[in-house]
């Protein structure tokens, strides 16, 4: 509950833990049915030690060391040896493309690279700077010169660092994925990392000793505070899970007291027990029958059944798909946060509207610029961006963030995300999708003259078109040939997550009169969300599902109800 400790650094919470229940477990492997545990006096054994080899390597004073690997409990015994050793761990996703892993180790001027199982490690293995000291833990042969954990901790065994930890120093730096260009590296120190989920014990209200799930990447900033920072602020459990393949089991066999699902993990849930029943006319009638039996049985096999808290959050999640949940009895709540600060605004089971993001937690205050961005001011920000002062200075205005989302508040407190100040939006999969360049590259096609790319929490992105008097002397089945190619030519050029999923013929053009174009001519994108937002939504659920790209025009759709 909220009587938990308020500590300063992240090793204190390992220290005493270790010291008042030394034999209780905090980390679970899984391999099938086996599993490899530690109590928290092992885990601060075995961090100590390595901590202690890592303090006589680097020194105490700041080395950054990168990390690659899947969630696993060695994550966490690493990433707590960097820090109690007064170095700084710097995390690579195993999606990484090689380009952007080569930038961030050589940006950092990084001098160890800790690498676990990963499934990009054959591409990443050849951008590795040839000084940079392999660190492999256990079960992972990395095929190059490399020193094993084990090793390190045989040679330190029984050791502790000398280096005292402080709340102000710097302990990690993730990178986010970034609009354009590359990633930035968001520095946290412990007061950054600790501060907001202290903040919000209170809000969430744990059971005691919560259970957690780690199946998110750890590289992200947000598995590491909601399951890494909170299972030490509460005591709690960490079992990791096997592999994304095996998440309904690990999840139905750990049962979460706390879990968090970008919108798109809750997608592909609903989307599982749907087809696990059969369609949603077979789960009505199975809810019509016997509701109170269904609801048990499904929250039962999602492992939901002991859950205090259940947050979405990272981008917008569809209302439907919260009230589908809710038909289940299963509570989704609504969150915000970002890199830079976390824990800010909330729903919470007795203090929720659909649709929001809730309302400020307490030490929290926020305010909307009169270009309508959000922005927050709270104790445990981020201190910036890793030797990007200018950037820095964009962001980190004064004592506030500014957010770069654009929101509105209702009279109730209720906040709402609206769009982004410079136009970048997040789909479903939580990633931005940055819209000019890819309208640039579509408005190629010579039977488009005005377009716009929507797609904030959408399954795909999709284009709304006002066709070029040339398209006028063409069939319509000749101008949908020309858009489909330019799709697919489109979709040949960007990332996956970015991918146009259908496209929308408006019936007009877009002036200013009809209030879709501004008196300087540039596009009201908001005019084009609310005019077109609800039925290209619709669209790019249909084509997820579907595994195809629409083509619709807006007379044949008028009447139609997304």
């Amino acid at each position: 509950m909220s009587n938990v400790p308020m500590l300063p650094t992240i090793s204190d919470y390992l220290n005493h833990y270790a010291s008042e229940i030394p034999d209780q477990v905090w980390l679970k492997d899984r391999q099938g049915d086996e599993f490899t545990t530690w109590t928290w006096l092992e885990a601060q054994q075995e961090a100590n030690a390595a901590a202690a080899w890592l303090e006589d390597r680097f020194g105490n004073q700041g080395t950054n060391i990168g990390f690659l690997s899947r969630n696993r409990a060695h994550w966490m015994l690493a990433d707590m040896a960097v820090l109690a050793s007064g170095n700084v761990s710097v995390p690579l996703f195993t999606t990484m493309v090689a380009d952007v892993a080569k930038y961030i180790l050589e940006f950092t001027e990084a001098k160890a690279l800790v690498v676990g199982e990963t499934s990009n490690w054959e591409n990443i293995r050849t951008i590795v700077p040839q000084e940079t000291l392999i660190i492999a833990l256990p079960g992972f042969d990395p095929e190059v010169e490399h020193i094993k954990w084990e090793e390190i901790l045989q040679q330190s065994s029984g050791a502790k660092p000398r280096h005292v930890c402080d709340a102000n120093e710097l302990m990690t730096i993730p990178f986010t994925s970034g609009t354009t260009g590359m990633p930035k590296g968001v520095m946290q120190h412990h007061k950054s990392m600790l501060v907001p989920m202290q903040r919000a014990a209170t809000a969430f209200k744990l059971s005691p000793n919560p259970r957690f799930l780690s199946y998110l990447p750890l590289a992200h900033i947000a598995e590491r505070q909601l399951v890494w920072i909170q299972s030490l602020i509460h005591a709690g459990e960490v079992t990791f899970n096997e592999d994304l393949t095996t998440l309904l089991r690990d999840m139905a066999e750990t049962r979460p007291h706390y879990f968090f699902g970008a919108p798109r993990v809750w997608e592909q849930l609903h989307q599982g027990i749907l087809s696990k029943l059969g369609g949603q006319d077979a789960l009505d009638k199975a809810l019509a029958d016997d509701r109170e039996g269904t609801q048990q049985f499904l929250q039962a096999t999602l492992g939901l059944q002991d859950a205090d808290y259940l947050l979405t959050a990272a981008a917008p999640t569809p209302p439907a798909l919260i009230e589908w949940y809710e038909s289940l009895g299963i509570m989704l709540n609504e969150g915000y946060g970002q890199s830079e600060a976390m824990a800010l605004i909330v729903n919470l089971p007795n203090q929720r509207r659909i649709g929001s993001i809730g309302k400020i937690l307490d030490g929290v205050e926020a305010k909307i610029t009169d270009e309508g961005e959000l922005c927050v001011k709270a104790d445990g920000l981020a201190p910036g961006y890793y030797k990007q002062p200018e950037k820095t200075a964009e962001t980190f205005i004064g004592d506030w963030v500014h957010t770069g989302d654009k929101a509105k508040i209702d009279e109730d407190g209720f906040y709402y995300i609206t769009g982004r100040v410079k136009d970048y939006f997040k789909t479903i999969q939580g990633k931005f999708v940055a819209p000019p360049p890819i309208e640039g590259a579509f408005a190629k096609c010579a039977v488009v003259e005005q377009l716009c790319l929507l797609g904030r929490g959408y399954s795909k992105t999709v284009m709304v078109v006002v066709l070029s008097e040339l398209a006028s002397t063409m069939a319509r089945s000749e101008v949908n040939e020309q858009l489909m190619q330019q799709v697919k030519a489109v979709n040949g050029e960007i990332e996956k997550h970015a991918r146009i999923g259908a496209v929308i013929v408006a019936n007009e053009a877009w002036t200013i009169e009809n209030g879709m174009l501004t008196p300087t001519l540039k596009l009201k994108r908001d005019e084009v969300d609310a005019q077109f937002g609800r039925l290209a939504e619709a669209l790019a659920r249909q084509s997820a599902e579907q595994g195809e790209i629409l083509i619709r025009w807006e007379d044949e759709l008028s009447g139609v109800s997304p």
